[in-house]
């Protein structure tokens, strides 16, 4: 799958394997692209399966707050570099290729996309929200509308990558408030990387109380975990 985006790499060098990139080729190469962890997996909850499959046994079970979940992939080499080249080195405007590759994979597009909110404070320090951005370049490629104030983060915690499960959930209590707007009926959650699902799950049953009938989450990487 190419990628197109106005932006080319400094020295005509593929970002991730560095070797020369060919025409056509945008940021990255085609090997390094077809190398993107893609494994099949639960169109429910995002685990990965040995098949594609609406529901995996867990959520029959025991489903998570939302309705589909769609990723770009598991979090693992290439693409965890891509997310951590974009979240953590400032790389924002690797927003739009990683947006167009997540976009083709989207079949019924939520309206109103909602980046995860990022506390304040945490946002000055890195000078930029990535989920607010790929939820902006996912809305130009989708034609839905984007609303960074929907959702707002009130309490500072500890990033939640640094957490287990149960202290995930413990730092997400009340940490997370809506503001007063009007709901479509179908609403997704942009965020770039989901590992326990403890935040999308918190900002969905947020949704849910204002009687948002579907809500998906739309990610980047998924961490696979035990369950």
């Amino acid at each position: 799958m190419a990628v197109r985006s106005i932006f080319r790499w400094p020295n005509q060098q593929c970002a991730l394997c560095r070797l020369p990139l060919r025409d056509g080729d945008h940021l990255w190469c085609q090997p390094c692209l077809t190398s993107l962890p893609q494994p099949p997996y639960c169109h429910r909850c995002g685990a990965t399966t040995p098949e594609p499959v609406p529901h995996c046994g867990y959520c029959l079970r025991q489903p998570p707050p939302w309705d589909h979940l769609v990723r770009l992939g598991e979090y693992a080499f290439p693409l965890n570099r891509l997310i951590q080249q974009y979240k953590f080195q400032r790389k924002f405007w690797l927003s739009q290729p990683l947006a167009r590759l997540l976009a083709a994979q989207l079949i019924d597009p939520a309206p109103l996309l909602l980046p995860v909110p990022m506390h304040p404070w945490r946002r000055l320090i890195r000078g930029f929200n990535q989920s607010a951005l790929l939820a902006d370049a996912l809305a130009a490629l989708t034609g839905g509308e984007t609303d960074s104030r929907a959702l707002r983060r009130t309490q500072w915690a500890r990033p939640q990558h640094q957490l287990t499960r149960q202290a995930r959930l413990q730092n997400l209590r009340q940490a997370f408030i809506l503001n007063s707007r009007t709901w479509p009926a179908h609403v997704a959650l942009v965020d770039d990387v989901v590992t326990t699902g403890s935040t999308v799950s918190v900002l969905a049953q947020l949704l849910r109380q204002q009687h948002v009938s579907r809500v998906d989450v739309y990610c980047l990487g998924f961490t696979p975990h035990q369950r």
